[in-house]
């Protein structure tokens, strides 16, 4: 099929998605979206671990990273439970981009130790691997057939989680991405049963956080929120959300950057992360998600790194469509002059991540991009894109090309 051909159809197509996302928006409306019982403020995680005890658990599987366990960070945390008289198997296997296989190790020892629930202590990685082990607790299919929408007919096991980094907002959304580790692809579940039960935002474990790690995940963080905003299904409610996590981001994320041990913009950056997880949650997201998934995917990029450079990108490319709603985020977060025009301050709040990403030295290209792998990276972004992100404005096969291409190191 030739490039004039595939133009003329590719109208069509936007028109499918645009009424595919239409019945997903009312979707949001109808399904309701539960959200998990808040633990917040310093030392909240300790109160969490008493909720479990009070709530009658026995014994919970901890799953987590070596990192984390080598550090201490779980200490506190073990000796409050032991304390409360809530026993606990440890499960700390988790690495980046976690895997089937590691899914299935923690349930093995779920099920080994006979346990009663699910504490997930980490980033994003080890939240998602704890859900979708707590949903093959009671779904007896592989993982595979878990994949997609709706797809978890099971309550899953009892699951609670303190994150120790502010990105992902995996503590309140309904998906968890896990990767085939034959094909390396990641594949989402998404279903409202993934929700955790509680969550405790206790900035106290997030202030040994290194620079680059906090950046990173700071601005995953802020892509949730501002693709949402810009989402064709967005609400009142997930703009409210949105505009919060984008204005306490743009305010703290600097701050914890330069002074890692600043609480209370450690605590601001938790609950931006919250905010946007609970943003993105109803009103989706967009083209920098489809884009960085594959990147992680292909090259083992971070995930916060990836959204980090591609989301200018992606801005730029939008604008033209997305100007009023940029503009709108602009205005909020006090960036420009009120009488300035939209496409002024949509612009303007693109150049402003731009120099937020110079400051936190993330480069706009990406070092391990390779040229010939363009064009399946473009065909990957938008077969997840289409059909599950309703952007504010559609690309081609050769407008991703394009895009991508500009993120090569020349």
């Amino acid at each position: 099929m030739d490039h004039n051909t595939k133009s003329r159809l590719f109208p069509l197509q936007v028109s499918a998605y645009k009424g595919y996302m239409k019945a997903l928006k009312l979707a949001a409306k109808i399904i309701p979206m539960p959200k998990p019982t808040l633990f917040t403020g310093a030392g909240s995680s300790l109160e969490l671990c008493e909720a479990i005890a009070y709530m009658g658990m026995k014994r919970v599987l901890i799953v987590t990273d070596s990192v984390l366990i080598n550090l201490g960070l779980l200490d506190a945390i073990k000796n409050r439970l032991s304390d409360t008289g809530v026993e606990y198997v440890i499960y700390d296997g988790v690495l980046p981009d976690p895997t089937y296989t590691q899914v299935e190790s923690g349930l093995a020892l779920y099920q080994r130790h006979s346990c009663d629930a699910i504490l997930a202590v980490g980033g994003g990685s080890p939240i998602d691997a704890a859900k979708v082990i707590a949903a093959r607790v009671n779904n007896h299919r592989k993982i595979a057939k878990l994949t997609g929408l709706f797809r978890v007919w099971r309550t899953p096991a009892p699951l609670f989680v303190i994150p120790t980094t502010a990105g992902t907002g995996s503590e309140v959304t309904i998906a968890a991405v896990v990767s085939d580790p034959l094909t390396h692809k990641k594949t989402p579940l998404i279903d409202p049963k993934l929700v955790p039960m509680m969550a405790a935002l206790d900035a106290s474990l997030m202030t040994g956080l290194p620079p680059h790690v906090t950046s990173a995940t700071g601005m995953d963080a802020l892509t949730h929120a501002v693709e949402a905003f810009i989402s064709m299904n967005a609400s009142a409610d997930t703009d409210a959300y949105a505009i919060a996590a984008t204005r306490l981001i743009m305010e703290n994320l600097s701050e914890v950057v330069e002074d890692g041990s600043d609480i209370e913009a450690r605590h601001n950056m938790a609950m931006a992360s919250y905010y946007a997880g609970l943003a993105f949650t109803k009103a989706s997201l967009g083209y920098v998600h489809a884009i960085s998934h594959n990147l992680g995917a292909k090259y083992g990029t971070p995930h916060g790194l990836a959204n980090a450079i591609v989301l200018p990108y992606v801005l730029n490319y939008s604008k033209e469509a997305a100007a009023p709603r940029l503009a709108r985020l602009s205005r909020a977060c006090g960036l420009g002059k009120e009488s300035d025009g939209d496409e002024m301050l949509a612009q303007g709040f693109i150049e402003h991540i731009q120099g937020m990403l110079k400051e936190y030295g993330i480069a706009p290209q990406l070092d391990a991009l390779k040229v010939e792998d363009v064009p399946e990276l473009a065909r990957a972004a938008l077969k997840e894109a289409h059909f599950n992100y309703p952007v504010p404005k559609y690309m081609d096969q050769l407008q991703c090309e394009a895009l991508i291409r500009q993120m090569l190191v020349v």
